[in-house]
């Protein structure tokens, strides 16, 4: 193992002295994490998946510090890893956060304000940096040669064709520019049909209340590019068989009054007397105006959340050899790197001192054990909390990493983790006599952290990768990373304060928080707090859990990774519908290459023009989604919103299947230019 050490030579030597860890640096990078992780909150809300961002994040740094900052390589770098941490803190948020509105007792909710996030934001983030220090040179230096860290490894080659010459950022340039153009005239204007769809009645004789729709934008398709067309197919494979087997067959086999009984005991009907809640219930008339939406809301998302969640134990289970190996590595390396502790150290071998991470350590478990805005009766189950959250962080860091080293970040199960976590917990405080409603909150508050301490540690390895390959000074990547965590936490809490505001008309419903409704389903969160409330209020209608499990063990059983097809059954036709047309443009491009013999490796891919092009549609869409959600939420921004719409008169002018068509056909425009990008020779 200590050979691969020695003959490798990083691209910028030890013994070189380069501006890196400047302000300059630091305050571009904080930037980019504040727009991405923004971008992160609002996909991770919308569809439960994220990208990563290091990668466009470094194309970026490259072309403006070339034409205006005038940066050396190791201060893009620097950029990159200050911006990094923001997406994937986002991520962590997004997926656990929410579960305060979904918990038993409506005054968890209190809890979802904008301090408590912050801390927790925090808090989780500078716990996985903290807790890759000593874990550095076992998993990015020893194993060198076994860890590729693709996304790093990738970062890494960006930086360095950067430093060579090349122009390919204006692509990503590009692909931001047609999206946020595209999402002006979506979201805005309203040119652009938001959900075209087509139903068949519940009347219908042979194949009732099935539904096809398509949420049709720029971020998804540019996201299912990016995934490709497995991963891709899998996904809208899970939401087939909700929309067009399981909510058919129910509606035929389940009468209305029943299904409106299942809404009422769920919450998502006040009473059966009364009209409304998902579906649209009509007391009268014992019938709905959207079947597919009440079967979905009573039984096809409870079987989503059992095979989300086994899906992710799955995913945990099989990668336990790689825990045990990574355990078991990382404390050998811990011993066998006192003894050479006092020698001179290298610029590129500095690392922040054990000291900071233990005295950080004890810092965060008072923090939470102090700050009274955290859910907790007291000292002693503060305490406790504080200490589940470094135990369980403390090896989930480590797994994080191991895995992210070997299958990339963007297949990190992440709610695996977050659901094993969750689960330890809530047979923690069982063994303890802690169980019913009060306690909820508490288990969550474990869980949260761990998924943003998690998420952090799988993009700090990745950066710290890139470091070691161009020949970054670690401690100054590991300061980057905490300045980053703290920055982009600020920003994260209010982008998702923002986003769970409701419009006017969600109000006039009794709406009182937008995330959980269509527009922002949160599916990882709305998980998460159906496990707490199942395991600790024993409240759950565990029949269809537990057959949602048995379909991720049939996948399994059929050789197909579980996880990606589970989401696909949680999730709404209209979201992955959009992302498998954007995973079948990444295969046709593919195709058309192989046909022509042209072969492409992963790094080359990573540079590839579809995939920069991609990474600008993801990023422009969201980007405009979070800056419309903002002005949505300002008093007047609402009304110029209305003001502005085209949608009625295009309507009126073209009746609704019409504009449905328009939209459609300018989902397929944007297709093909990613498809004629995707093409061209990268420079």
């Amino acid at each position: 193992m200590s050979q691969p050490q020695k003959s490798f030579k990083p691209f910028v030597s030890s013994e070189t002295n380069m501006k890196e860890l400047t302000v300059k640096s630091i305050l571009v990078g904080s930037l980019f994490g504040v727009i991405f992780g923004a971008a992160t909150v609002y996909l991770a809300l919308k569809a439960g998946l994220t990208v990563s961002a290091s990668i466009p994040i470094a194309v970026i740094a490259i072309t403006l510090g070339r034409k205006f900052l005038k940066t050396t390589i190791l201060e893009n770098n620097i950029i990159q890893t200050t911006g990094s941490a923001g997406e994937s803190i986002a991520a962590g948020v997004a997926f656990t956060l929410p579960g305060f509105l979904f918990l038993s007792s409506p005054s968890s909710a209190e809890y979802f304000n904008y301090l408590t996030i912050l801390i927790l934001a925090i808090v989780g983030g500078l716990l996985g940096t903290l807790l890759m220090v000593p874990l550095r040179k076992a998993l990015i230096v020893n194993e060198h040669e076994n860890l590729p860290y693709p996304e790093g490894t990738a970062c890494g080659d960006v930086l360095k064709a950067g430093e060579r010459g090349g122009d390919f950022a204006k692509t990503a340039f590009w692909g931001l520019g047609v999206a946020f153009v595209y999402a002006i005239l979506q979201k805005v204007m309203h040119v652009i049909a938001e959900t075209p769809f087509y139903a068949t009645k519940q009347i219908n004789k042979f194949f009732p209340s099935a539904r096809v729709s398509g949420e049709i934008t720029p971020e998804y398709l540019g996201v299912g590019y990016i995934i490709g067309p497995k991963i891709a197919g899998v996904l809208v494979a899970g939401s087939v068989l909700s929309w067009m087997v399981f909510i058919p067959l129910l509606s035929t086999l389940v009468p209305p009054d029943v299904i409106a009984i299942q809404l009422v005991k769920l919450g998502y009907l006040s009473d059966i007397a009364n009209a409304g809640g998902k579906g649209g219930w009509d007391p009268v008339t014992h019938t709905f105006n959207d079947y597919s939406a009440a079967i979905y809301y009573a039984y096809v998302r409870q079987v989503g959340a059992g095979t989300v969640a086994a899906g992710g134990i799955i995913t945990l289970v099989k990668t336990i050899p790689t825990i045990v190996k990574s355990v078991k590595g990382s404390m050998a390396s811990l011993r066998g790197g006192s003894a050479t502790a006092e020698s001179s150290v290298s610029r590129t071998d500095k690392d922040l001192s054990l000291k900071v991470v233990g005295l950080g350590s004890l810092a965060l478990i008072a923090i939470i054990s102090i700050i009274p805005n955290l859910p907790g009766d007291g000292f002693l189950q503060k305490i406790l909390i504080g200490i589940l959250v470094v135990l369980f962080g403390a090896l989930f860091v480590t797994v994080s990493s191991r895995i992210v080293g070997l299958i990339g970040s963007s297949n990190n199960p992440i709610s695996g983790m977050t659901i094993a976590t969750v689960m330890g917990t809530s047979l923690i405080f069982l063994s303890l006599g802690w169980s019913g409603q009060a306690y909820e909150p508490l288990v969550l508050v474990v869980g949260g952290m761990i998924c943003i301490a998690a998420a952090n540690a799988g993009a700090t390895s990745q950066d710290l990768k890139s470091g070691y390959i161009v020949g970054a000074t670690p401690r100054n990547q590991q300061i980057a990373l905490f300045v980053g965590a703290i920055v982009s936490s600020i920003v994260i809490g209010i982008t998702v304060k923002f986003l769970d505001k409701p419009t006017t008309e969600m109000l006039q419903q009794g709406v009182q928080h937008a995330i959980g409704t269509e527009k922002y389903p949160a599916p990882q969160a709305t998980l998460m707090a159906t496990l707490i409330k199942g395991i600790l209020s024993q409240n759950l209608d565990w029949q269809y859990v537990i057959v949602g499990m048995f379909l991720a063990v049939v996948m399994e059983l059929c050789g197909i990774k579980s996880l990606s097809f589970a989401i696909g059954v949680y999730l709404p036709l209209a979201t992955t519908l959009p992302i498998f047309i954007g995973g079948a443009v990444r295969g046709l491009v593919e195709s058309r290459q192989k046909k022509h013999k042209k072969e492409v490796s992963a790094e080359e891919e990573e540079l590839s023009k579809g995939s920069l092009f991609a990474t600008g549609l993801v990023a422009g869409g969201a980007v405009a989604g979070v800056v419309i959600a903002f002005i949505t939420g300002t008093s007047g921004g609402e009304q110029f919103l209305k003001n502005v719409s085209m949608e009625h008169g295009l309507i009126e002018l073209l009746s609704e299947n019409g504009y449905f068509l328009l939209g459609t056909l300018f989902f397929a425009l944007m297709g093909l230019i990613l498809y004629r990008v995707a093409m061209k020779k990268t420079e």
